[in-house]
């Protein structure tokens, strides 16, 4: 098992893929086991995942993501999707604290009504904006963990998210955040890491950025 501070420098998005490297049900769900634990707000956990292995289905994603190879050769397509909606299942979330006894029935259903009624007030751009922020965390932690596990991936947000729907059949209560791409990097032309600002120019204590 590597550091976490390994994992984090040694992270990159692959911009190529060894082609015919296959990724088993069995590791993705491994890797999805650890990406559960990922923040979100309220507990919610807005995420939702779309893989796509199937030769079919994933050209269809290729289309949909203006022909970039990386797709095609990519073990996995991904598609990281936020539930707009994420709120209607506060109460079949909370209900294991319920029965653990860490809220009695009436705690229980203010939480319920709580969170419920905080995203209604706020309105629809607010849950859309709520399900990006969250899933983004969240396939962050997948990237991360993935690497942790020997794979390489890029985040992707060049596609038509509806052409996407409609290749995969995404009801509408889900936006689709972005794609990642998962595989074996092909390292054979890879570049060197891009710039990264100091510290110094991206971080300011007490103090507003100029």
């Amino acid at each position: 098992m590597k550091d976490l501070v390994s994992v984090i420098k040694e992270r990159r998005s692959a911009s190529k893929f060894i082609k015919g490297q296959e990724i088993s049900k069995g590791e993705l769900d491994d890797i999805f086991a650890l990406v559960k634990y990922a923040p979100s707000a309220f507990n919610l956990q807005h995420a939702h995942y779309i893989v796509v292995t199937d030769p079919h289905l994933k050209e269809k994603v290729y289309e949909a993501a203006y022909r970039q190879y990386k797709v095609q050769t990519a073990s996995a397509a991904i598609v990281v999707l936020g539930d707009t909606l994420a709120y209607e299942q506060a109460g079949r979330i909370y209900e294991g604290l319920l029965h653990l006894g860490v809220y009695n029935q009436q705690e229980y259903d203010q939480m319920v009504r709580e969170t419920v009624q905080f995203y209604l007030d706020r309105g629809e751009v607010f849950a859309r904006e709520e399900a990006i922020r969250n899933a983004s965390l969240s396939a962050m932690q997948l990237m991360l963990v993935a690497k942790e596990k020997g794979w390489d991936t890029c985040p992707m947000i060049g596609f038509d998210p509806e052409a996407l729907r409609e290749a995969l059949d995404i009801p509408e209560r889900y936006v689709p955040v972005m794609l990642i791409a998962l595989g074996k990097e092909d390292t054979s032309s890879q570049r060197p890491r891009g710039y990264r600002k100091p510290v110094g120019e991206f971080v300011t204590y007490d103090e507003s950025p100029k």
